[in-house]
């Protein structure tokens, strides 16, 4: 059955596809747009689910973008809980799992990411948290319980941060990763640990090293199963292991993939009609030099904003640097640019594993700095890497903080 015809379709209601939106309308005011996700929800901030939802520091209605107004004023259609089954580049449809079809003059395919599961027996179980959507959110609030007990999967950035939020909320939290310690992609070991010893002085017990190889449930609750034989039972069980980017749809449409969907510096696939951005799209980071994905929430607001306006005439090459950010207990950084723990790195630190700045360094030239407990120098720390100049661990000593 086909369906209206629009100017805009934009294929995903995140933070990616909401900023299209804006970009579109910066510079088209009336071209009909139509926005699909396939969350039943309008399109909210996806941060605030392991951050500032659990510390009060926001409410549920607060992580939404816009309100149903904001779409209906600016001429666009939302259809929520709808998938798109299939793109035909040639006629410009797209076929979705209503049955309707709806032509397009420019598509977006903001559809982000699924969470990775896990592949051992048990990994499919009813109940697990592959964590990632406000719908598993609303679920662990209810669930978490204090006092109850929680089996954490994964100690990068996800799992860290759910298990400090548990943690603070009171729940008994296991965490299971096979790193040698947490967020080991991209800090050094000495932080690493400093930042583990901060989960354990507030009763988390961490598992470094070790890999669940089986699980189980026994009424309500979870048995994991570790594969040096550790079994720990559990109330809740949340798995967060990264995720994989959302491209069966531009592959099944003939669109070029890699680590992710690849676009040209404006963001176009290897249809110019077809856009992509967000933590699907695998770019050209101009003051890198290189191919690829970013999957953070400053790149996902900024990309989705610069497709909009492409799609709507600007041709603008995308050459933003986009910032990322955590927050774990008292620790708290912002970082831009190759975070990279493989990388040579340089710290510059005013107080040991408290506050300062970490250089990493390739070639001796600063690609990405990350401001530990330090705020408001990601700009400054752009332009150190855009410079692309040589550098010393002396010339670096005090230069952002």
């Amino acid at each position: 059955m086909d369906g209206q015809a629009y100017t805009y379709i934009i294929v995903g209601s995140g933070l990616a596809g909401a900023s299209a939106v804006e970009g579109i309308r910066e510079r088209d005011k009336k071209g009909p747009i139509l926005l699909l996700g396939s969350e039943k929800h309008l399109p909210y901030d996806r941060p605030p689910l392991s951050k500032k939802l659990w510390f009060g520091k926001k409410t549920v209605e607060e992580i939404f973008l816009h309100d149903q107004a904001f779409y209906e004023q600016n001429n666009v259609v939302v259809l929520s809980g709808i998938t798109v089954t299939s793109i035909d580049t040639h006629s410009r449809k797209i076929k979705t799992s209503s049955g309707r079809n709806y032509s397009y003059q420019k598509l977006l395919l903001a559809t982000g990411g699924l969470p990775r599961t896990l592949t051992i027996p048990g990994g499919e179980l009813e109940g697990i948290f592959y964590y990632r959507f406000l719908d598993d959110y609303l679920r662990m609030r209810r669930e978490a319980i204090p006092g109850a007990s929680a089996v954490v999967i994964g100690g990068g950035f996800i799992g860290s941060e759910i298990a400090a939020a548990l943690t603070i909320n009171k729940i008994n939290v296991t965490m299971i990763f096979p790193e040698p310690y947490i967020v080991n992609r991209v800090v050094p070991e000495g932080l690493g640990m400093a930042l583990q010893q901060q989960f354990r002085d507030r009763g988390a017990t961490l598992l470094a090293g070790e890999r669940p190889s089986s699980l189980i449930k026994k009424g309500n609750r979870f048995i994991t199963t570790t594969d040096s034989g550790k079994q720990i039972e559990s109330d809740m069980l949340i798995v967060g292991i990264g995720i994989a980017p959302s491209i069966n749809l531009a592959r099944d449409a003939g669109l070029r993939i890699g680590n992710g969907i690849i676009v040209n510096e404006y963001l176009q696939t290897s249809d110019p009609d077809v856009y992509a951005a967000g933590d699907n799209a695998f770019f050209p980071y101009q003051a890198l030099g290189k191919q690829t994905r970013v999957e953070h929430w400053d790149n996902a607001l900024n990309q989705g904003t610069w497709a909009g306006r492409n799609m709507a005439g600007a041709h603008t090459p995308y050459d933003y640097m986009p910032y990322f950010f955590s927050d774990l207990f008292d620790f708290g950084y912002e970082a831009v640019g190759e975070v990279d723990a493989s990388l040579e790195i340089v710290a510059d630190w005013k107080k040991v594993n408290d506050t300062g700045v970490l250089y990493y360094l390739r070639d001796n030239r600063v690609r990405g700095a990350m401001m530990c407990n330090v705020w408001d120098k990601v700009e400054a720390a752009r332009a150190l890497i855009r410079k692309n100049e040589s550098s010393t661990p002396e010339s670096l000593r005090g230069l952002i903080t």
